[in-house]
Order: structure tokens, then sequence, then C-alpha cells
């Protein structure tokens, strides 16, 4: 992702990312701080794995808060599409694979995508095929180990 593309959201995705967020700034930063000190006062941190192990906290959770108030600022909420005609950005789709049970995905961005819990992202190789489709039609796509893929839409919601 390149630091100026935007980052699509769906609204409960933007709530998790300023929890995370909000999380982070009120009560790991605060934490790790007390580590550091801690450790500080433990005598020479040269050779104090507990300052060391502190310090490593600092940067990841540093780190993290600059790439959540990034991704934050560069945000675009996606609501639930106000139509259900065409496969898009937010919609939740019911496809069926030949011989397999039907699944529902919500195509989501990629800063929240998590295929586990049925959130896909519209880069994904099948996020990508099913945008713009409509109920009936058939989204195929080449899997990563080179296997064809097909799935019918049953249902746009």
């Amino acid at each position: 992702m390149n630091a100026t593309d935007t980052v699509f959201l769906t609204p409960e995705g933007h709530d998790k990312l300023n929890a995370e967020l909000k999380h982070l700034i009120d009560v790991r930063r605060p934490d790790v701080a007390r580590m550091i000190r801690e450790a500080k006062d433990a005598g020479d941190v040269s050779e104090n794995s507990g300052y060391d192990e502190a310090k490593e906290q600092q940067g990841f959770v540093e780190g993290r808060i600059q790439e959540l108030e990034d991704m934050l600022r560069r945000a675009k909420v996606i609501e639930d599409p106000s139509t259900r005609d065409v496969v898009m950005l937010g919609s939740r789709v019911k496809v069926a694979e030949d011989g397999e049970d039907p699944e529902v995905f919500r195509i989501v961005g990629s800063a929240e995508a998590d295929p586990i819990k049925g959130l896909i992202s519209n880069n994904s190789p099948l996020g990508a095929a099913l945008i713009g489709k409509r109920v009936g039609q058939v989204a195929s796509y080449t899997a990563p180990g080179g296997t064809n893929m097909t799935f019918k839409i049953l249902e746009i919601r």
C-alpha cells in the first residue's frame, strides 16, 4: 500500500482502528514508559534485559501508533451500498463454488481484510473478480497456486 493511497474501511473497521489507537495511547504507552522507568531505576541499563525488552516494546507501540494515525488520516469510510444490483466495496455477497456449500463474504478494503471472518479485500483475487458482477453471474480467478476458481453469485446483500 502506498503512503498516499486511500484506506477503505467499513464503519466497524474504522471504530476498531480508533479503539486500538486509543488503547495504545492511553494504556500501552504509559505501561511501557513505566517499564522503562522501573528498568532504569534497577541500575545499569547496558546489561538489563528488562530495559531492552521495554525499549523493544516502546518501538513496537510507537510504530503501530504512527501506522494507525496514518491509516486513519487516509481513511474513507465505506457505508453499506445503496444498491444490491452489483457487487461493490461494502457489499455482502453470497457465493457458491461447484459442489460446495454457499459462503458469504463482505468486500472491504485491504486494511481490514480477514478471510477467516469472511472479510475479503477488494484487491484480493476473489474480491477483484466479484466487483462489478451481478446475481447469477460467475466470478472466476486464478488462485496463487495456479488453480482456477469459479464462484456463482447467489445474492448481494
